[in-house]
């Protein structure tokens, strides 16, 4: 494994640990032999997120599987015996432990290495950036389990790449490589696999000095504007872009503009 800082081990962590060094938040998934993700996985998952959320040591996040393999998808040998009622109960237990990584306020990217499958590809969609190795294979193939997917993959894949492609790759179930993945934009840069994690190392490790609250904001604009209508989108960007002008970064950033061009800032992340 390339190394990824200091480790942050969650409480009674098992499968997932946070990982931080010069600003990088690396969630590196644990389960060996295809980090299937089962209950324990995806709720130390949830708690990982959150907690990279919440540091101000963490400017940027990756996510990783390790270098055989991102995520193979949902154990299902623990999901074959649950009942409708089972699911119905706590099925949204995976979803909420997705989101919380799609909603890090902070730039996250998922380095695909192997298979990003089912749950696992689902994991890669909540990140903003995915980056995969040239023999990474990615996709949602629950169909063939008699399911549809369950935590994102109807939804954010839709949004990402429109419905024709997304209805394309969930009704067939297919494995898609990285080249065709790259063209219908399921990923977003194809390196050698020995590179994937420093590839997204070195997209991360463009906002460690950023101005942290206005990434956030652009952030949020993005994604809630995604979720309704122009015209709420654009209030919403209204109010962020307001918002700004509260922060120590906005004084920094055009009083550094107005004397020595852009560029040129030494943002402090207030």
């Amino acid at each position: 494994m390339p190394a990824v800082g200091h480790g942050s081990v969650l409480a009674m962590a098992e499968f997932v640990t946070l990982e931080v060094q010069d600003g990088i938040g690396t969630i590196r998934l644990a389960r060996p032999p295809m980090n299937a993700v089962n209950e324990t996985l995806h709720r130390e998952l949830r708690a990982a997120a959150q907690e990279a959320d919440q540091r101000a040591d963490v400017r940027a996040v990756i996510v990783y599987g390790g270098e055989k393999v991102f995520a193979a998808g949902a154990d299902i040998k623990e999901m074959v015996t649950k009942s409708y009622a089972d699911m119905a109960a706590d099925g949204g237990q995976l979803s909420q432990s997705f989101a919380a990584v799609a909603q890090i306020s902070k730039p996250t990217v998922a380095a695909i290495t192997g298979y990003a499958l089912g749950g696992g590809f689902e994991l890669a969609l909540c990140c903003d950036r995915r980056i995969a190795g040239d023999n990474a294979k990615v996709g949602q193939p629950e169909l063939l389990l008699g399911i549809i997917p369950g935590a994102g993959g109807t939804q954010r894949l839709a949004r990402l790449i429109g419905p024709s492609k997304a209805k394309d790759i969930v009704y067939t179930g297919r494995f898609v490589g990285a080249e065709e993945a790259l063209q219908l934009g399921m990923i977003d840069e194809v390196v050698a696999p020995d590179d994937v994690y420093e590839a997204a190392k070195r997209w991360a490790g463009q906002f460690t000095a950023a101005a942290a609250r206005a990434l956030a904001a652009a952030k949020a604009a993005i994604d809630g504007g995604l979720d309704g209508d122009l015209a709420s989108g654009l209030k919403l960007e209204v109010h962020l872009f307001a918002a700004g002008f509260a922060t120590e970064d906005q004084k920094i950033g055009m009083e550094s503009f107005v004397a020595n061009g852009p560029g040129k800032a030494k943002f402090t992340g207030k």
